[in-house]
């Protein structure tokens, strides 16, 4: 079991990767707290991301009934996803980390090569029934940090009505020919193909990445011919008038407003929009995006891992592993992805969810494909291949650069 000794400088490039990782996506406003030198050996600490669930909700009510049958009370502190981070790395100088830190799963490996977690050897968390695809985003160095507590990723909506206006049977779009030619029948049909984001953020990178790698690209290399591939895919659409111009500056969100106006095809966004699409108005349906020759592409994984971060007072890691098990164990697994909105990250559940609602079998497959941001050991490469990503993709679809050369800048700027 490692112990904390002395505080760790930490260095620009993990601020900075933290900075990065964490600009995607935020909730709210912290509510303060401390960490456990706060707490006495009866209370442990959990930090999430998670400000919106005020003291009554299933959320909170869930880590209190943990702490119960483990014997101890929760000190539980909610803090915006952007400034969560920075909290864990100043109480981790300060030997005040939190017992359990729920933390996006981009920013693990970071904290992990600050010092700041345990390996799963180390607290013997059993992370087994955990789809190895998802576990990755949580690895680093060979080892294994913390454990997913949900994921959510990405697809494609599409609007029933104007794909029947075009002619165009869902089941034929299998690949990016037979999508590009569904989105050619819809603008022959006076209506509008398919939006996204493609802004210059970290959204813009993790709504590109399921084509990146559905062509079969790398992130360590940038400017492969398939990389190339996939930037031209987008390139074009927006030339062929598939895709708007607004999505050069599209959030996510203002990617799923186009959709939600009733004019487009399709849209490609996230498990976050379920509640959503049930108040658009229209009949729609969710398509796993394709890859460039078929099958289902890999998409981004969002969604916390649970983690366990190093105490100088290793005997507390026994109650706290206990805590753990509890917020992610198959008996309140589906309670709790369904209170925070997500896919769970074991079969088992995922099949449970399925069988309650039949809405879930696209993201299910969705899942099944899908992969970390950092997983293959990339960790704090991470961002910085990102931030390349989304500046090539705005080259491009601008018309500054071809995707050839937009890409090659890039890798060449993230080597």
């Amino acid at each position: 079991m490692n112990s904390f000794s002395g505080q760790r400088r930490l260095t620009v490039a993990v601020l900075t990767a933290l900075a990065l990782a964490t600009s995607a996506t935020a909730c709210g406003s912290g509510l303060g707290g401390t960490g456990t030198k706060a707490a006495d050996s009866g209370t442990y600490t959990v930090w999430d991301p998670y400000p919106q669930f005020a003291g009554d909700s299933a959320w909170t009510k869930l880590l209190d009934d943990c702490g119960g049958k483990a014997g101890v009370k929760i000190k539980r502190t909610a803090f915006d996803t952007s400034d969560l981070s920075n909290k864990v790395l100043l109480a981790a100088q300060q030997d005040n980390s939190p017992d359990v830190l729920i933390v996006d799963n981009p920013v693990v490996p970071t904290l992990a090569e600050a010092g700041v977690l345990t390996t799963t050897d180390d607290n013997k968390l059993d992370t087994s029934e955990v789809d190895p695809n998802l576990l990755g985003a949580g690895r680093s160095g060979g080892k294994t940090y913390g454990t997913p507590i949900g994921v959510n990723t990405l697809a494609l909506y599409y609007n029933k009505d104007v794909l029947e206006i075009a002619g165009v049977d869902i089941a034929s779009v299998r690949d990016w020919t037979s999508l590009t030619a569904a989105l050619a029948k819809v603008k022959k049909a006076g209506k509008k193909g398919i939006t996204f984001s493609a802004i210059g953020t970290e959204e813009g990178s993790f709504q590109f990445l399921p084509w990146f790698w559905g062509s079969g690209a790398k992130l360590t290399r940038l400017d492969s011919p398939q990389g190339v591939s996939a930037l031209s895919l987008w390139t074009d659409w927006l030339k062929q008038g598939h895709a708007p111009n607004s999505v050069i500056n599209n959030t996510q969100t203002t990617s799923w407003q186009e959709f939600a106006s009733g004019d487009y095809a399709f849209a490609e966004n996230g498990t976050w929009q379920l509640a959503n699409a049930e108040d658009v108005g229209f009949d729609y349906g969710v398509l796993p995006v394709p890859g460039a020759d078929g099958g289902t592409a890999a998409a981004p994984t969002g969604g916390e891992f649970v983690t366990v971060p190093v105490q100088s007072d290793t005997g507390r890691y026994t109650t706290t592993r206990k805590l753990v098990s509890c917020l992610t164990g198959a008996a309140n697994l589906y309670t709790t992805d369904t209170t925070l909105s997500y896919l769970a990250p074991t079969s088992e559940v995922r099949d449970k969810q399925m069988a309650a609602d039949a809405k879930f079998k696209p993201w299910a497959e969705a899942v099944k494909a899908a992969k970390g941001r950092t997983s293959g050991d990339l960790g704090t490469k991470y961002p910085k291949i990102s931030e390349q990503m989304w500046k090539a993709i705005q080259s491009a679809l601008s018309g500054s650069k071809s995707p050839k050369d937009a890409l090659t800048a890039a890798q060449r700027a993230a080597n």
